[in-house]
């Protein structure tokens, strides 16, 4: 009979380091040398490996059942339902629940548990209640009639995922076990590379010793320093964390930043909580790594998606060109095709240069257009990437391009010969604009029409007559502005036609695809310079753009995300007054924003999207709106959002706080000139 059943929870698909429990210990895996461990406890009848049906786990039960070790498959993510199809042919009276990235377990600790529990009938005993022994050093007793009733009654995701809650819960004698000095600041357990480093250091100072609580207290007390290296970790961080979180944090690790675009950073929205890692999107929902569902009323892929995620046309455009090939040494005949389509949408334009993301091809704007005007000074009003040419404005001077861009813009990399070549100049301000070109001798003048405020008196029509005057080329970048107002370039509705338009992001509704329109006379000049990348003539951009063109007209969807719009503003007024808070409301109809004047205006900012996310909603105080959102999803949006303007309305007069100060505050997004 199996009275006492050790149950080590173990899997080799970890988020933050995959397959640690297949790193060496000694001569043996960390995996083997714990099952060796607890199998030698004389309380312990059997001990057996619970790991998952996923398909990374083969390679760990192919090395178990090689070394003869007894181990069951189960649920990956219903945890406590494997724990009891594991146990319940063994109908054991205990359960000893060891997790399998702790190989240092005290197995007097086990002993003692178990004497305990048996003695005076306890439903629950472990050292986790109140800790004070080091983290991985962490062992759990209950009785299986428990288990049997957790894995039957427990509803929860966080119950089933985490095995005990529900228990201990249901526990009606259950006791805490402690140890004589509080040692819970120390980790011993492997959740990051730096631990398994700890664990191995540790092993080795052990040397011939009995690894036990006391000898582990004396390698600590001796070795200090080398527990300060994981000491930041916090305990048991991993059972409140979601699958993006645990990712993100490895991601920190392995890619400088943690990913490739600012703007999709979480610490930008909801720091430590916001989901961060998608498993698939459609129409205006993603879904996270855990499988949640959320409505996206923030960014929409940073502008990308106007006819929503997953579009099944653009996608089986896409599929198809794809099955024919995406690449040759041969061009696609859709590059002319969709040359051709932007010309016609834009007949002042004579021709068009591709690449697959706006930086590159505000680049290559700028290259033109030196090489044209023979001019090397270049005036800018708006966000124009991350290239060298734009950053240098910010050389040499410390609030240049901290007016629009994050304060305190690094330029470390950027050539210092390159300063005095970029000069900003705000938006509405003619008179700026004439000095800066006066006195810089300015040969390309680069702006985006619109982006918070729409121009006052006359203002683009202005800078066009003046670049015109002075053999300037005027530039617009409409990145993010294209498509949104108009069926093609904003400049369309104010009738300001500029020498180069960029046009990106909903091009190819997600699919990289950017194109930079000009005159001929000077789309000509890219002849003189070099300019050339292998991966701009991929065939998917151009398929995809080409079909989003064809969506958009037929759907004129820059009508429908415009009025919707209008009317999201409208209510963000009326909720402001309602609630008696003072807000600004900016932006394209397209792209709605307000700001809510407070000087907590980023911990409010907090708030709403932490509220947002509890409801399954992305969002923040800015909604790229798409032609997949609807009356239906912003009537529960607002619904939402009264309530919490209501409390907002109540922080401002320093009532109910306690929902908002445990908050960590999103960081700061970009402040630009216009």
């Amino acid at each position: 009979m199996v009275k006492n059943l050790a149950i080590i929870q173990a899997r080799l698909g970890s988020t933050r380091f995959k397959k640690k429990i297949l790193k060496n210990i000694g001569n043996k895996t960390l995996i083997e040398f714990l099952y060796e461990r607890i199998s030698s406890s004389k309380y312990i009848d059997k001990t057996i490996i619970a790991t998952t049906n996923n398909r990374i786990d083969d390679e760990l039960c192919k090395m178990l059942e090689k070394k003869n070790i007894n181990f069951f498959r189960g649920s990956e993510n219903n945890v406590l339902k494997r724990f009891y199809d594991s146990s319940k042919r063994m109908n054991p009276n205990y359960i000893v629940r060891i997790c399998g990235d702790c190989p240092l377990v005290d197995i007097e600790v086990i002993n003692k548990l178990l004497l305990r529990a048996n003695s005076k009938n306890l439903d629950y005993i472990s050292n986790t209640i109140k800790p004070t022994f080091p983290d991985g050093l962490d062992v759990e007793v209950f009785k299986y009639k428990l288990l049997k009733k957790a894995n039957k009654r427990a509803l929860t995701r966080f119950d089933k995922e985490h095995v005990t809650p529900f228990i201990i819960r249901e526990s009606k004698k259950k006791e805490n076990f402690s140890n004589k000095i509080d040692l819970s600041n120390y980790r011993l357990t492997i959740d990051e590379p730096v631990d398994y480093k700890v664990i191995i250091k540790t092993y080795n100072l052990l040397k011939t010793k009995k690894i036990s609580i006391n000898n582990i207290y004396k390698v600590i007390t001796k070795n200090k320093k080398l527990f300060r290296s994981n000491i930041d970790l916090k305990r048991n961080e991993g059972s409140t964390m979601s699958k993006g979180q645990k990712l993100w944090k490895k991601a920190k690790n392995l890619i400088p930043g943690g990913n490739m675009l600012l703007s999709k950073r979480p610490e930008m929205f909801l720091p430590d909580k916001w989901p961060t890692y998608f498993s698939k999107s459609n129409n205006c929902n993603v879904w996270s790594l855990d499988n949640k569902k959320y409505c996206d009323l923030s960014t929409m892929s940073v502008g990308t998606n106007i006819l929503g995620y997953a579009n099944k046309k653009i996608n089986s455009a896409v599929i198809a060109s794809i099955k024919k090939g995406n690449m040759s040494s041969l061009n696609c005949p859709e590059e002319v095709e969709l040359a051709d389509k932007l010309i016609s949408m834009h007949p002042w334009f004579d021709m068009v240069r591709f690449a697959k993301t706006g930086g590159e091809s505000n680049a290559i704007a700028i290259r033109i257009a030196r090489a044209y005007s023979g001019k090397d000074n270049i005036a800018i009003c708006g966000y124009h990437g991350w290239h060298d040419w734009y950053l240098s404005a910010n050389i040499k001077s410390k609030n240049k391009l901290n007016t629009h861009l994050l304060p305190g813009l690094s330029t470390i990399g950027v050539p210092k010969k390159l300063a005095h070549t970029v000069f900003p100049f705000e938006y509405n301000n003619f008179q700026e604009f004439k000095k800066i070109c006066k006195i810089n001798n300015i040969g390309v003048v680069k702006m985006e029409v619109f982006r918070n405020f729409e121009p006052k008196d006359n203002f683009l029509q202005k800078i066009r007559t003046y670049c015109t005057k002075n053999k300037i080329v005027l530039i617009f970048d409409e990145c993010t502005s294209g498509f949104r107002a108009s069926f093609g370039g904003l400049h369309k509705n104010y009738q300001v036609k500029p020498d180069i338009c960029i046009l990106g992001k909903a091009l190819g509704n997600g699919f990289p695809i950017t194109a930079v329109l000009g005159k001929r006379s000077i789309m000509n000049k890219a002849q003189t310079t070099f300019i050339s990348s292998t991966f701009w003539t991929e065939r998917t951009g151009f398929v995809a753009a080409l079909k989003t063109l064809e969506i958009m007209e037929k759907e004129k969807s820059w009508k429908k995300i415009s009025k919707l719009g209008k009317e999201i503003k409208s209510k963000w007024i009326e909720l402001s007054k309602k609630h008696k808070i003072s807000i600004q409301v900016l932006g394209l109809d397209a792209i709605p924003i307000f700001v809510i004047k407070s000087k907590k205006w980023l911990l409010y900012k907090t708030f709403i999207t932490s509220e947002l996310l509890k409801k399954n909603i992305l969002g923040s105080n800015v909604i790229y709106l798409s032609t997949c959102h609807n009356k239906n999803i912003l009537k529960r949006y607002f619904k939402i959002l009264d309530y919490i303007f209501k409390d907002i309305s109540n922080f401002e007069n320093n009532k109910s706080l306690d929902k908002i100060n445990k908050l960590k505050i999103c960081h700061s997004g970009f402040k630009r000139l216009n």
